[in-house]
């Protein structure tokens, strides 16, 4: 692959990386505050494939200004002919130079690219969540006051921290409702997901909370639903990483769509 395809091939992936960061489509590779860093890289990637094909066009085309001059030689025998066994001399006395054919397994290169535009994976779901171990491993250094009144809305990583670790003392008495796609374990139990990242969606992992009471008499998996109900000391663990899995009482439970970001933020790693 020569100078300029790979000029070509950083351009189209600069673009790929401002189109992914200047869209959503960003949030299903990293955090979203990961953005700023995206679009520079994407700005950096463009501006070096300008770079390499505007010095490529100058080698090619030297200014002849600023070309030194050749004088001829002052006598005929001030310059010594080459011997017709060098390599270097073709019949007609002119240097001869050799090329080189880059191999075509180079352009298996784009191959990524052309994925990166034109396939747009899904978020991880419950595939990966029932075959990864929960991040619900360390117990938080703390948990904040709720908000007043008989519902309070958390997100599915603050319910599990509170309820395994808390031990449930600031959900007493209280409805909860939370958010998060299902998956359903090997013997059937339901469960509550969202995935968590540290970085990127490579290590994401999942946290989870089991359901119980009035559940649906339907569960698909990845579906994602929002339910409310209370705190219940129930818990069980993860046969992946035995990891604490704490369970939720819902009293209802309905279908919503897919977030803008199917991420937890509110996860630290």
């Amino acid at each position: 692959m020569n100078r300029q395809a790979q000029a070509a091939v950083l351009f189209l992936t600069g673009g790929a990386i401002l189109h992914a960061g200047l869209t959503d489509l960003y949030l299903r590779y990293v955090k979203a505050g990961l953005r700023p860093l995206l679009l520079a890289a994407g700005v950096v990637l463009i501006a070096t494939a300008v770079a390499t094909i505007w010095y490529e066009r100058r080698a090619a085309h030297p200014d002849p200004l600023t070309q030194p001059s050749l004088s001829p030689p002052s006598s005929p025998h001030s310059s010594l002919a080459l011997s017709p066994a060098d390599p270097e001399q073709v019949d007609d006395g002119r240097p001869h130079t050799h090329t080189h054919r880059e191999p075509r397994v180079a352009w298996l290169l784009v191959l990524p690219l052309l994925a990166l535009i034109l396939v747009a994976p899904p978020a991880l779901g419950s595939y990966s969540a029932m075959r990864t171990g929960t991040a619900l491993r360390e117990q938080p250094w703390g948990f904040a006051e709720l908000p007043p009144g008989d519902t309070v809305r958390l997100s599915l990583v603050d319910y599990a921290g509170r309820a395994a670790y808390d031990h449930g003392r600031s959900l007493e008495n209280r409805r909860i409702k939370t958010a998060g796609f299902v998956a359903v374990g090997s013997d059937g139990t339901p469960y509550l997901v969202r995935m968590a990242l540290s970085c990127c969606a490579a290590d994401g992992q999942p946290v989870k909370i089991g359901l119980t009471g009035r559940t649906p008499p339907v569960l698909r998996p990845d579906t994602w639903l929002e339910v409310t109900g209370t705190y219940t000391t129930k818990q069980t663990r993860d046969p992946v990483n035995d990891g604490i899995i704490p369970f939720l009482d819902i009293t209802e439970a309905r279908p919503v769509p897919a977030p803008r970001d199917p991420y937890d933020e509110s996860w630290n790693g």
